[in-house]
């Protein structure tokens, strides 16, 4: 398994929820846990953003608007999510590249689910380190340790105790992107052999968009010459995927798409901020089911 630093786009994305929590979409979306979650630095970035407090210094903007907009994201993509997880309620719930996610602390829905968390090990070791043995909400919380983009996912989950006879819901929430085309396949591939009838898929993918590559270099680009830390260095984006790519590729692979909507559409009524519009127009999630 390759050594590598802990993720640092899953602590971006940890900060969006805590700036989201009890500031947008109040009584639909919650993340109580995602600030617990966060070491002080990350925090101090986390109130700057929640008070509506740019930095005076232009240099420093661009690492305040990444975390402000990656607030509004992850709003509309953990409502759809949560929703899912919670009306398909299966004994079993695996969370793929699970970075910082708070699902099995803050979701008492899953009082009576085991929560397999895959992720690289040194994602793991961070996790653990920041939950300071905090008590989980799930029945069981299972930490494996694979890397998707090397790795076969079966013998590492069926070590943990997953039981592939059972029903399941997979979660595979902002992690498409960072692996390449082959890689995607192959994962899909995989969770097809290992998912009983009636098991649950659910996927957040990035479209194409020419618009949104160019800002995000461009963002990147300032934020490296002001000397800032760039959260996103050295996990770029290797894959989008249109929604009918998308449909093919699950269906082929014995899943039937039941619904796949881009987040400006899920963002319906939930109040968000216009300005983060074109990055939700350009994600999406789909959901499906083992045939």
């Amino acid at each position: 398994m390759s050594e590598r630093a802990a993720s640092s786009t899953a602590v971006l994305v940890c900060q969006g929820r805590a700036v989201a929590h009890g500031r947008h979409a109040v009584g639909v979306f919650s993340d109580p846990v995602a600030q617990d979650l966060l070491d002080d630095d990350e925090r101090t970035l986390v109130e700057a953003a929640r008070a509506g407090h740019p930095p005076r210094e232009r240099s420093q903007r661009m690492g305040y608007e990444l975390l402000w907009r990656t607030g509004i994201l992850v709003v509309p993509r953990t409502v759809v999510i949560d929703r899912a997880v919670v009306e398909h309620a299966a004994p079993q719930v695996v969370v793929l590249g699970a970075g910082l996610d708070a699902r099995a602390w803050r979701m008492p829905e899953l009082g009576g689910s085991s929560v397999f968390e895959v992720d690289h090990p040194a994602s793991q070791r961070d996790k653990q380190r920041r939950l300071a043995g905090r008590a989980p909400t799930a029945a069981r919380v299972l930490p494996v340790a694979v890397d998707l983009a090397h790795e076969r996912l079966g013998p590492a989950l069926t070590a943990a105790g997953f039981d592939p006879s059972l029903a399941t819901t997979w979660v595979w929430e902002g992690v498409v992107p960072y692996l390449d085309g082959n890689a995607v396949r192959a994962t899909v591939r995989q969770l097809a052999e290992l998912s009983a009838a009636a098991s649950l898929l659910v996927v957040s993918y990035q479209s194409r968009s020419v618009a949104a590559l160019v800002m995000r270099r461009l963002m990147r680009g300032v934020m490296r010459v002001s000397g800032q830390a760039d959260p996103l260095a050295g996990e770029p984006w290797r894959s989008t995927w249109s929604s009918t790519a998308m449909r093919s590729l699950l269906s082929d692979n014995g899943f039937d798409v039941r619904s796949d909507d881009d987040l400006l559409t899920l963002a319906a009524g939930l109040g968000l901020p216009p300005e983060g519009n074109a990055s939700l127009r350009n994600g999406r999630v789909a959901l499906a089911v083992r045939s």
